[in-house]
């Protein structure tokens, strides 16, 4: 389109005298009514304040110079202190020598309507009106000339088109700006020797402040030559990036200033690849590894009984159940797997979820609404955590372990209509385990639901791995949670309680009403491996002979940790230093996890082994020598 066909449409409001709102655009003469709406609207809406005065003016641009964007690049920036330290070094890398007193000046820029223009050795200002400051005018996206313009401001590329001028104008050198629209933090520097430097955090969110200051360096006599292309000369600028594209972080800045916060605090995870079946063995990038991470504590999930079951199942029953079991119907499988685990855990019915995520987070969230209490242990599982966050209901939490100051939480709250106690059986990270009959008995004695989840009791506690209610000699909780993931091998979990509840849970618990059941695969193999347990307690009792084997290996070897489960916690502290243990343990050949947090409290890193029933005994000592060796090489290349 020809220049001699546009038009500027500019637009400013204000409130009492206050500048409000600003914005211009050069369009053609026939989007000029709509972008002057456009302009309108934006005024009325922005987040200052409603103005009092909007003023809109169309105008034919003289002599039209068309130039290229800056190049443009982002850095992410935690917190104001960090984007203002970024702005200084910039500042230093584009020539200007007096920076600290320059930030300071840039301090008293906010409400200044136009841009401080400065000396960029002395920093004195040169512009005409100092109340004014020098406004930059004329301007817009080249592309944009033939499109008009929405209500919505983008900040961006509005950013990119005004830094593109400037640093276009005779003599100026850098540029210093934050926005003062209270609802954007992020703010630039640019300068010709490395173009436009986003920066994605420089004043706290809701902070009206913002300004601008240009540097010049040249002749004295020449200024005016500088203010009159700022404010006059019309300058259309070619191929500005759009958000996401030349700017990929954009809307994703704080996402990538999260990944990096996490690589730098030892926090940052990889997923590994194993090129092998679940075992107590592992192919790994052409290596072998010892897996001392795995809760497939018996060793089901590679089992031939196990895995024929599965494949016959979706043989006959497919691959999966297409939708959720109050939409399609109940398969067989299901119901049969349901009835064995209600008299596995010695309870009138069961109900199976896909995952035991899902039914913990169902379960807490369709017992407790608002006006419950749920008193819940400090170092509950984070499926719990959600449940309770889910549930809207008063959540108390009590210290780990400590069913004294449960009970003292359960009583200062009698008036709620319903309380849930509810407690890991086994904890995952320390593997402790819950002293049940205090639980339970004290539970009743207030009149509140007691529910235990016993992941990782399961095929683990108790003579013949029914979990904790075996172990203890005691009676059942209210409801037990249980996974078919873990010590069976397969994957899903499941509820076990009284009829009644099974029932309120499926006509109430939302993971389970709007969730797509299990395949029949995983369903049958969880059938196999409670058949493979009832007919082979020896396992469970393998299990606790090795871990009692690793236990006296680690502390012959220096390392004195505890356990009531097959889960063998091993301090470490920091963070970086429990995951260079993990990787130097990875390299000579066994995989064990460093668990950091949220998993865990922050600097509270543990090393995490847990062990399985088919572990061989030389492999495990060799195992506890290689922690302890690493956690000392660890050590001493910290000193």
């Amino acid at each position: 389109m020809s220049d001699a066909k546009l038009y500027s449409v500019k637009m400013r409001a204000s409130s009492e005298g206050r500048h409000i709102s600003g914005a211009e655009r050069i369009v053609p003469a026939k989007a000029a009514p709509a972008t002057a709406a456009a302009l309108v609207a934006r005024a009325l809406a922005h987040p200052k304040g409603a103005p009092d005065f909007v003023n809109v003016k169309l105008e034919r641009p003289g002599e039209i110079v068309r130039v290229k964007a800056l190049e443009v690049s982002t850095i992410e920036a935690r917190s104001p202190e960090e984007g203002l330290d970024a702005a200084r070094r910039l500042l230093e890398e584009s020539g200007i020598p007096r920076v600290r007193e320059a930030m300071e000046l840039f301090a008293s820029v906010h409400g200044l309507r136009g841009a401080m223009l400065v000396d960029a050795d002395t920093l004195e200002r040169l512009e005409p009106d100092k109340d004014r400051g020098v406004r930059v005018t004329c301007m817009d996206d080249a592309d944009s000339a033939s499109k008009g313009v929405s209500e919505r401001k983008n900040h961006y590329g509005e950013a990119i088109v005004l830094a593109t001028k400037v640093q276009n104008a005779p003599g100026i050198v850098a540029e210093l700006c934050v926005s003062d629209d209270p609802d954007y933090v992020t703010g630039y520097v640019a300068s010709r020797r490395f173009g436009y430097r986003r920066i994605t955090n420089m004043k706290e969110r809701g902070c009206a402040d913002g300004g601008r200051i240009f540097f010049y360096r040249g002749r004295r006599e020449d200024v005016e030559k500088t203010i009159a292309f700022l404010e006059r000369q019309c300058v259309l600028v070619e191929d500005v990036p759009a958000v996401g594209a030349a700017d990929p972080e954009g809307r994703f800045s704080s996402l990538r200033a999260d990944n990096e916060e996490k690589k730098r605090s030892g926090l940052w995870r990889v997923p590994r690849t194993v090129d092998s079946p679940a075992g107590p063995f592992a192919v790994c990038g052409g290596g072998k590894l010892m897996v001392l991470s795995s809760n497939d504590y018996l060793d089901l999930a590679n089992h031939p009984a196990v895995k024929a079951a599965a494949a016959a199942a979706a043989e006959k029953w497919g691959a999966g159940t297409g939708a959720s079991r109050l939409v399609t119907g109940t398969q067989r499988p299901h119901v049969e797997l349901e009835e064995r685990l209600a008299r596995f855990k010695g309870c009138e019915a069961a109900l199976v979820f896909s995952t035991v995520y899902m039914a913990n987070t169902g379960l807490v969230a369709a017992l407790a609404r608002k006006g419950d209490a749920v008193i819940s242990d400090e170092l509950n599982h984070a499926s719990i955590i959600d449940g309770c966050r889910l549930s809207g209901a008063e959540v108390a939490i009590y210290r780990h372990g400590d069913l004294d100051e449960m009970e003292r939480l359960l009583a200062v709250r009698r008036e709620c209509r319903r309380r849930i106690v509810v407690s890991d059986a086994v904890f995952s990270m320390d593997g402790d385990i819950l002293d049940l009959p205090k639980f339970v008995e004290i539970c009743r004695r207030h009149d509140a639901f007691s529910v235990i989840d016993e992941a990782h009791a399961t095929g683990v506690v108790g003579k013949t791995g029914r979990g904790l209610a075996e172990h203890f000699g005691c009676g059942h909780p209210d409801i037990t949670v249980g996974t078919l993931s873990k010590a069976l091998g397969s994957s899903g979990g499941f509820v076990a309680s009284s009829r009644l509840v099974v029932d309120y849970l499926v006509n109430s618990a939302r993971s389970f009403i709007f969730s797509t059941s299990p395949g029949a695969a995983s369903v049958a193999a969880a059938s196999a491996a409670l058949d493979i347990l009832e007919a082979e307690p020896w396992r469970v009792e393998a299990l606790r002979g090795n871990v009692r084997f690793f236990l006296a290996a680690l502390v012959k070897s220096g390392i004195e940790p505890e356990t009531d489960s097959a889960i063998v916690p091993i301090p470490v502290g920091d963070e970086n230093a429990a995951q260079s243990a993990a990787e130097q343990l990875s390299r000579r050949g066994f995989l064990i996890p460093a668990i950091r947090y949220p998993t865990v409290a922050r600097g509270k890193a543990i090393l995490r082994a847990s062990l399985m029933c088919s572990h061989g005994r030389d492999d495990l000592e060799r195992a506890a020598r290689a922690i302890a060796e690493a956690l000392g090489k660890e050590q001493e290349e910290r000193r």
